[in-house]
């Protein structure tokens, strides 16, 4: 389902109320024949799960983000941990197969910063970087390595020759930074949504 947020949960909710309500009803309800009463309570239940599932994914209990492109802009939420999460389709080495790379928007950082293991979904070699550079994180400094990707696709925009870093320390996500950032024309950032305009 896609569309307005608050619409999408309140149509959730609507399913999930209706299904307790009907269950209320026909579990106290003596006239119906006992087997297709169960079957009607186990509809009913699994008609609820599925709408609690929903809900409880759309609100962003599992999801870890919300990212919404127009022809102009591409749209965050705020995640749950409190920070913006994006997806963007990436390609390494020229002729590399696009890989669909998770990123947290971090205005701290300098680079577009990779972790290893997207660096090695991305096709660049352990035994091919050079990590010749060094990043301080909140662990501490760590090693850097700079490679070229061929290219970043996020929502309409597509930018070639793209300079990051891959960073050889743990780092669980990769990183958006402000040297990709400032390729888009705008950015606004309000509480909950931050907009990256084309």
């Amino acid at each position: 389902m896609s569309g307005d947020p608050q619409i999408e949960r309140l149509v959730y909710l609507s399913i999930l109320g209706t299904v307790l309500i009907g269950y209320f009803l026909l579990s106290g309800r003596a006239g119906i024949g006992t087997m297709l009463r169960h079957l009607i309570l186990w509809a009913l239940i699994i008609t609820g799960v599925a709408a609690a599932y929903g809900l409880v994914t759309q609100t962003g209990t599992f999801a870890t983000h919300m990212q919404q492109s127009t022809g102009e802009a591409v749209e965050l939420q705020r995640g749950r941990d409190g920070h913006f999460h994006l997806t963007a389709e990436v390609t390494g080495p020229p002729g590399a197969a696009p890989q669909q790379i998770r990123f947290i928007v971090d205005t701290g950082a300098t680079e577009l910063v990779l972790s290893k293991a997207d660096a090695e979904r991305l096709g660049f070699r352990d035994e091919d970087l050079a990590f010749l550079g060094t990043a301080r994180t909140a662990n501490g400094v760590v090693r850097t390595a700079m490679v070229l990707l061929d290219s970043v696709q996020l929502g309409e925009r597509e930018d070639r020759r793209v300079r990051a870093l891959v960073n050889e320390g743990q780092l669980d996500v990769s990183l958006l930074g402000m040297g990709y950032l400032n390729r888009f024309a705008r950015i606004e950032m309000t509480r909950d949504r931050l907009r990256l305009e084309y």
